[in-house]
């Protein structure tokens, strides 16, 4: 007769089964990293780069950057900030997917921003292997400069930091990801050990992209690329009236009145 104790154990083993083994990080353009295992990405197609309009002097700054790096040059950690909705996030997963049509082995690694922690895990990860990484991290922000030590020290400055073969990208609202009041300095005893403190993080980043809104006509522009590539036809009227509804003009506001519009249209996108 089996030991109750192996029928338990084997039996919690069917309930919480072991994790699956992590994607071969030489497989897949894509890979998902949610805090301890390395998970290809399910569906990576991001949007073709002359979609993104509006951000012209960016995306050549972003593409260069990541050209250079997927040839084994020298390129930069990356800061996008800015405007809601501007694209930021479309615009890194295209440039990727740019360099790879183009023969560039570089793959995207999109952390979980609440796993931060996790990163030196990761890195160690990629560091065995001899392919290019962009470790992505999407909408990043912290309340305090406290809370940004640890990803500072990963940049630039630790004793671990990330390996030759990965480059971070980070979106995020806010020009510095901290924060940032007048009292910060009104409450310090040296002002400018505050201002240094709040900023560091910011400055470990060699390429920084600002993303602003987009005027009434850049706004209709993308509306009718994105029409344009769907076969669709629209009302520019119709579409400016869209964005007022919503209180603002972005890239993100043109493609939900798209979806809308194809949906009237009795279209799948």
């Amino acid at each position: 007769m089996t030991d109750p104790m192996i029928r338990i154990a084997e039996a919690l083993e069917r309930l919480a089964p072991p994790p699956a083994p992590p994607a071969d990080p030489l497989a897949h353009p894509a890979y998902v990293w949610r805090g301890h295992s390395l998970a290809a990405a399910r569906a990576f197609a991001p949007l073709p780069l002359e979609m993104l309009r509006g951000m012209e002097p960016q995306r050549d700054a972003l593409l260069a950057n990541l050209e250079r790096f997927a040839s084994g040059n020298a390129a930069q950690d990356v800061l996008l900030w800015g405007a809601r909705g501007t694209g930021k996030s479309a615009l890194v997963k295209s440039a990727v997917a740019s360099v790879q049509t183009k023969g560039g082995g570089l793959a995207l690694v999109e952390a979980v921003t609440q796993h931060l922690d996790a990163l030196p895990e990761l890195f160690a990860l990629l560091a065995a292997s001899a392919r290019p990484f962009v470790v992505f991290l999407d909408d990043l922000g912290f309340d305090a400069a406290g809370d940004a030590r640890a990803l500072r020290s990963l940049l630039e400055g630790g004793a671990e930091a990330r390996p030759a073969n990965t480059r971070l990208i980070v979106t995020s609202n806010r020009r510095h990801l901290i924060p940032r009041d007048i009292a910060e300095q009104a409450s310090a005893i040296n002002p400018r050990d505050s201002v240094d403190d709040s900023l560091a993080l910011a400055d470990r980043f060699g390429l920084s992209l600002g993303f602003h809104a987009i005027d009434q006509d850049t706004y209709v522009d993308i509306v009718r690329g994105y029409a344009e590539a769907h076969g669709l036809s629209f009302d520019p009227a119709e579409a400016i009236n869209w964005a007022t509804r919503r209180g603002s003009r972005s890239g993100r506001v043109a493609w939900q009145y798209v979806v809308d519009l194809a949906g009237r249209s009795s279209k799948s996108l």
